[in-house]
């Protein structure tokens, strides 16, 4: 992909990879476009990025999505890129009975169906593009279910097959369709955790976002990691042996919760 010449919108943009993908994406050259829905943080990102262009927008609002799709293809026809970064992830215990099914959904409204509106209403504007891309931001975690985070785990498997699905079904259109795969990834996704990450397992957001360029430049279906190919490997190989690790962490989160309450 030519990056330089591109016009790219990041929903999710103020924060995390989003914000690292401003950053890096700034400095290729690109024209960039955020959303969020939070109206302050977009300021402040804008005040950081003063050549970027910001939109409040909820990913997981249909209505949003309209009007996003109205405002940003009048304003800026160039439009050739959409990354679909925004989303939620939670550790959730599903014998939880105080979590309510609105609040429970919530990460699928804004991980899954969120991803699959915003390319609803963007792709026929981006077939209209000489060269246009979709790039949909997926997880290590669409590999093996993490039962620390089972919403997020189903949706982010979700992502990744719906990504596959819509490259084959445009491969003969001028739509390249790209997945992002990040491994665990310090941002502020942890923050609200009762049981944090181990610091060592994970990736710095700049190394990630920097890898996702690098795929893009050289049209890599797949943005990510060597670890990410490791963990294809051996979620094939021993699936249960990652399913068991994983769930150590949750048996830790679900002692910890218990005594917070």
């Amino acid at each position: 992909m030519d990056l330089k010449n591109s016009t790219i919108l990041i929903t999710g943009g103020t924060s995390g990879i989003g914000l690292e993908l401003v950053k890096q994406l700034t400095e290729q050259g690109a024209k960039i476009i955020i959303t969020g829905r939070n109206l302050h943080t977009l300021d402040e990102t804008k005040k950081k990025f003063p050549n970027i262009h910001i939109f409040q927008s909820d990913v997981s609002n249909p209505k949003d999505i309209q009007q996003l799709y109205k405002n940003v293809t009048q304003q800026f026809p160039d439009l050739n890129i959409i990354i679909n970064n925004a989303g939620l992830m939670r550790l959730i215990d599903l014998q939880d009975t105080t979590i309510d099914l609105g609040n429970l959904i919530s990460e699928i409204n804004t991980n899954l169906t969120g991803t699959i509106q915003m390319v609803h209403e963007f792709l026929p504007h981006l077939l209209t593009k000489k060269s246009a891309a979709i790039v949909n931001v997926s997880s290590g975690i669409a590999l093996m279910s993490y039962s620390s985070a089972p919403i997020y785990s189903a949706t982010k498997a979700g992502v990744r097959a719906y990504t596959q699905a819509l490259r084959l079904q445009l491969e003969d259109t001028n739509v390249k369709v790209f997945e992002m795969i990040p491994p665990g990834v310090n941002t502020n996704l942890q923050n609200d955790w009762v049981q944090q990450p181990n610091p060592s397992q994970m990736m710095s957001v700049d190394k990630m976002v920097n890898v996702a360029i690098d795929g893009l430049l050289k049209d890599k279906p797949e943005l990510k990691p060597f670890l990410i190919s490791v963990l294809k490997i051996v979620s094939r190989i021993m699936p249960n042996l990652l399913l068991k690790f994983g769930h150590g962490e949750f048996k830790k989160f679900k002692e910890k919760n218990r005594k917070n309450n």
